[in-house]
């Protein structure tokens, strides 16, 4: 199993808004083969702070996603925010492996 976990810090006044962008996302990443789970995940303290957890089955199988088609179209939408501020934030990635269950 392989977790990929992408952090972002939002103005906390904008949580909502990012939260709603992603109810409505588009739901690709789900029919990549080898996805197994997302979840968007908020801060407790830090309301502006939110995590995208995404579960692989393999390292490969995301390696497989970051490089297609899909991946790159949805990336492309997110430059195309009409708030700016949203579309420049820069989150950070964290992966791992998973060694024990």
């Amino acid at each position: 199993m392989y977790i990929v976990h992408s952090t972002f810090k939002v103005p906390p006044e904008k949580a909502d808004e990012v939260i709603a962008i992603y109810h409505n996302r588009s739901g690709l990443v789900e029919k990549a083969e080898g996805f197994q789970r997302f979840l968007l995940l908020q801060n407790e303290k830090k309301t502006g702070e939110l995590t995208v957890f995404m579960e692989w089955d393999t390292k490969e199988a995301f390696l497989t996603w970051v490089q297609g088609e899909d991946y790159k179209r949805i990336h492309e939408l997110e430059k195309k925010y009409p708030d700016q501020e949203l579309a420049s934030i820069i989150p950070t990635i964290t992966r791992y492996k998973v060694v024990a269950t």
